[in-house]
């Protein structure tokens, strides 16, 4: 991001309003003042969950793409610099444009009280406005219903992926209510993608999407994967496909292809078949479980292994711990810097079993990082204090057998790790 934009944010930020609604009607005055952008998008798929939504945005992007289409992206937060959060056309959005998208927005909201994400979600939609394309990606920030990338016009699908407990004070303490709050995305008419869930969660959205005429895709009922010696078949009631594996790794990330494939068929986007397999296969989606080859991972001997997941809920430490288990042939050093308003005691839980050695860190620079002291207790006591990363990276035992080390805890660690590792 220009250091142009750094203040025009400050500025915006100080515009949120003291009482806070689940209306949409800020954004939709911005929006009007705006031109109504929103409404001159190319066909949208809406994602939404509480684990993997990024993911299948990328398998969205990545299978798009490998059909020769323009493909805009809208996600958050970023991890390294601000740009990230918009793809313009495949491309992230240069300083420049950004620059000038903000101060435009700014000029146009005119001192009125709005939420930041309020504000960056009309810039998505002004700039790709403004771009043709013929694919439009949009993550949901938090929930769903009260979100304010729900104020699009009906999407060609829309997608919801794994739900698991996060942001109970804001979406709700049960899994039910939350699945309520994500299910909020649905319209009717248009067909919904869900990947595996919890038995509570399937019954809130088949309710759900029986209510607002939402054609369900669920996984198990609508559409299956089948595990392949390499790859996975995947089917529905339009056929099967035979995929090589996701250029994600994670056996969790059969599921998210899933959905984005999925999502795309039952949209009526006219996919050319062979662009499924390419795109699987060539998406990419930094610090979900993305193997660290620079600057942190020199640190470590050759034959080792340097991990990065940005995963933070109990849901996401049992899609870490599936994993783990396939990693049994050597010694795997987890290295844990947590996010201090997360659970976690239960990220942790599902992932320590398979810790060979467990180490609490926390970076200065991480943004609303946990104490040591409280990584270490929600782990039950097993964790070693680091207290920072390198320190931990220093500390750990050299054994003559290669080992892996797994960074795990928050997306905000995940961001200062990128970037030490050499991520611009």
């Amino acid at each position: 991001m220009s250091d142009n934009t750094d203040p025009v944010l400050a500025r915006l930020t100080s515009l949120h309003p003291r009482l806070m609604d689940l209306s949409l009607d800020r954004l939709r005055g911005l929006l009007a003042k705006l031109g109504n952008p929103e409404r001159r998008l190319p066909p949208v798929i809406h994602v939404a969950g509480t684990n993997g939504k990024g993911s299948t945005c990328a398998f969205l992007r990545a299978i798009g793409e490998a059909a020769g289409w323009r493909v805009h992206v809208f996600t958050s937060p970023h991890l390294v610099r601000f740009n990230e959060r918009f793809r313009l056309a495949g491309r992230i959005v240069s300083d420049d444009v950004l620059t000038a998208t903000m101060a435009h927005i700014e000029a146009v909201n005119a001192n009125e009280p709005i939420t930041l994400f309020e504000v960056i979600t009309a810039a998505a939609f002004h700039m790709f406005a403004q771009v043709p394309a013929e694919l439009c990606v949009l993550e949901v920030g938090l929930g769903g219903r009260g979100d304010a990338t729900n104020i699009v016009p009906p999407p060609a699908a829309t997608a919801i992926a794994s739900i698991s407990l996060d942001h109970k004070e804001l979406l709700g303490d049960t899994l039910s209510v939350i699945a309520g709050e994500k299910a909020g995305i649905m319209k009717a008419g248009v067909p919904v993608a869900t990947g595996a869930q919890p038995p509570a969660v399937t019954g809130v959205l088949l309710d759900h999407a029986g209510r607002v005429g939402a054609p369900g895709h669920f996984r198990g009922r609508d559409w299956f994967i089948e595990p392949l010696g390499s790859g996975f078949r995947y089917r529905d009631r339009f056929g099967s496909l035979t995929l090589p594996p996701p250029g994600l790794s994670g056996l969790h990330q059969m599921d998210n292809a899933g959905i984005a494939i999925a999502a795309l068929r039952a949209s009526g986007l006219p996919v050319p078949e062979p662009a499924f397999a390419t795109g699987i296969a060539a998406a990419e989606w930094p610090a979900r479980l993305q193997r660290l080859r620079g600057r942190l991972a020199a640190l470590l001997p050759a034959d080792w292994e340097l991990w990065l997941d940005g995963g933070h809920n109990p849901g996401a430490g049992e899609a870490l711990a599936d994993h783990l288990r396939g990693w049994g042939d050597r010694p795997v050093h987890v290295i844990a810097g947590l996010n201090q308003a997360k659970d976690g005691a239960g990220f942790l839980r599902p992932v320590v079993p398979y810790a060979t050695t467990l180490w609490a860190i926390r970076e200065e620079s991480q943004h609303a990082a946990m104490a040591v002291a409280d990584v270490i207790a929600a782990s039950g006591g097993i964790a070693r204090p680091g207290p920072t990363l390198m320190e931990a990276l220093r500390q750990l035992p050299r054994n003559p057998s290669p080992a892996r080390v797994l960074i795990c805890g928050s997306l905000y660690l995940a961001g200062e790790v990128l970037k030490a590792d050499g991520v611009t």
